[in-house]
């Protein structure tokens, strides 16, 4: 595929509002580079934020290469644990990025799961473990690494219904389509009681007031819609899911990738390479801002955020 055969869509708001759409900015894909640019407007009713026009469900992949750095990130790792040392750091600056209510392992679904490091970080806990992949490349080396992962769009799999007690998807929402019948989707797939734990970015967020189309979590076009805590809590409710909490994590690397791009349209290049950094630099920086991140995590601040909701007994 290539730009040239990308098609768009309009599509209305997915909570079924009135059309009252408010042009809020305009963005390109600033992370894999690659050509068109795209509006994000806002519902005049419910708020929720959504890319439209967007690339149709048949043309998205063309920005889903098979370097897109989730799936070159998520690839399992022999041997990859870490020492006792590290572990201990890791659970003292614990970002929330990953956190889920303390469950008896049971059966579990990653939506997203890319190349399958999560799976395998669950399935060493005791849980029976399995995947949907979008890319067809990452679902490969989930499989080779040994789970079960069903290929393509959360729309297009099948599963038996109330098998679930525990369905994940970090920074998975906001790429789908048709988010609530996704939702729906997954309610039906769950056990009563069972819990849908997902993470999406914040456009509620400092963040997102400051950067607009420079902020590094809008990823366009290929996040399709852009959360708040009270659209996000919308969606989920209209879905049968019973909203427990929303934890926003402790983290501000989209806070310094933004600012990487701002400086970076300034022609600032040295400053940018400084903010960025490199992988390990950045690690270092995050460990000793920690505190910052804490703070504003506290006030509902930070980029991104979990949520956890449960299927009614």
């Amino acid at each position: 595929m290539t730009n040239s055969t990308v098609e768009l869509e309009s599509k209305p708001c997915p909570l079924g509002c009135s059309p009252a759409d408010e042009k809020v900015l305009t963005g390109y894909d600033r992370i894999n580079d690659l050509p068109g640019e795209f509006d994000v407007v806002r519902c005049g009713n419910c708020g929720l934020l959504r890319t439209n026009p967007r690339p149709t469900p048949a043309s998205i992949g063309f920005y889903y290469p098979d370097d897109y750095s989730p799936y070159l990130d998520t690839r399992v790792m022999s041997g990859s644990g870490s020492g006792g040392l590290k572990r201990w750091i890791k659970s003292l600056l614990d970002t929330k990025a990953q956190t889920i209510p303390k469950l008896q392992p049971g059966e579990m679904l990653e939506v997203g799961c890319a190349s399958g490091n999560y799976l395998d970080k669950m399935a060493s806990k005791g849980w029976q473990v399995k995947g949907i992949e979008f890319s067809p490349q990452a679902a490969a080396s989930a499989r080779e690494a040994g789970y079960q992962v069903y290929t393509g769009s959360l729309e297009s799999i099948e599963l038996e219904s109330s098998e679930l007690d525990l369905i994940t998807g970090w920074m998975v929402l906001e790429h789908l389509h048709d988010p609530l019948n996704g939702v729906k989707k997954l309610h039906d797939w769950a056990k009563p009681g069972a819990y849908l734990v997902l993470s999406v970015p914040n456009a509620g967020s400092l963040e997102f007031k400051l950067f607009l189309s420079r902020w590094y979590a809008l990823h366009l076009p290929n996040h399709l819609y852009h959360f708040t805590p009270k659209t996000l809590t919308k969606l989920l409710r209209q879905a049968g899911w019973q909203v427990e909490s929303i934890q926003h994590q402790r983290v501000l690397s989209s806070l310094f990738s933004s600012l990487g791009y701002l400086l970076q349209e300034r022609g600032w290049h040295r400053l940018e390479r400084w903010v960025v950094g490199r992988p390990s630099d950045k690690v270092r920086l995050y460990q000793l801002l920690y505190p910052f991140a804490w703070l504003a995590a506290l006030f509902g601040q930070t980029g991104r955020m979990t949520v956890w909701a449960k299927k009614p007994d």
